[in-house]
């Protein structure tokens, strides 16, 4: 038995999210239906099962396989067989015992903002469209308060049960500017696990304050509740992206 670890990307707008369900076309379906004449023994895993609508650039997922091939040919294949809106990045074999979830040291999402005056017809499926322009500056500052190991129960949709809620929130910027274009902002998070929704939650608390409708202090009162209740609307998945999975080197 051979173990490989796949990078891959995915345009998750047409997905019902990374797991397999009765009903839904999903990433994990798609991805092993590529597998299979490739010889895949059992289910493939993911780093993350990321929700219907949010993408990925470097999604980490591992499976099993008897089969003689190389890693080369294993990615050139899985290219061939799958739909345009996944692709495989790279193939690694890697040791047995390699868990993409609980090997897992930390992840970084881009959650990206416009806020222009019309629309971006070219990002509508890859960001969330605000119609008031947003306070950046004002963004950033509130951002310290979350930055840090916390308890971000406040910040977690139910769903999904977890030992602990507590995780390190080692990045959290606000930056306009985009690719250049003033109506864009990027929330950048980087931390050693993410709750569930908690991103997207984060960038939905962050756009109240860039509204003026909140400020810091309400974030650290929010943070300090450990109750969803207290905190803002989540943000939409389509401005989520997955851009990368951190591993011990």
């Amino acid at each position: 038995m051979r173990t490989f670890k796949l990078t891959v990307a995915y345009e998750g707008s047409d997905f019902a999210g990374w797991q397999s369900q009765p009903a839904g076309r999903t990433v994990q379906d798609v991805l092993e239906a590529a597998l299979e004449p490739l010889g895949r023994c059992g289910r493939v895993l993911a780093a993350g099962r990321t929700d219907a609508g949010v993408h990925a650039l470097g999604q980490v997922v591992r499976f099993r396989t008897t089969a003689p091939y190389g890693p080369h040919v294993i990615c050139g294949a899985l290219n061939a067989r799958l739909p345009e809106d996944v692709a495989v990045l790279a193939c690694d074999e890697v040791p047995q015992d390699f868990h993409p979830t609980r090997d897992a040291r930390g992840k970084i999402y881009p959650y990206l903002l416009h806020d222009g005056p019309l629309r971006d017809v070219f990002h509508r499926r890859t960001s969330w469209k605000l119609w008031n322009r947003l306070d950046a500056e004002a963004m950033q500052q509130a951002a310290a308060v979350l930055r840090g190991r916390h308890d971000f129960r406040s910040f977690q949709t139910s769903g999904s049960e977890r030992k602990t809620t507590v995780r390190h929130l080692r990045r959290l910027e606000v930056v306009r500017g985009f690719e250049g274009c003033p109506d864009f902002v990027a929330v950048e998070l980087e931390a050693d696990g993410f709750l569930y929704n908690m991103a997207r939650a984060i960038v939905g608390a962050l756009v109240e304050v860039g509204r003026g409708s909140r400020d810091a202090a309400w974030l650290a009162q929010v943070l300090a509740a450990c109750d969803r209740r207290a905190a803002a609307q989540t943000a939409p998945p389509q401005g989520l992206v997955l851009v990368k999975v951190q591993y011990d080197e």
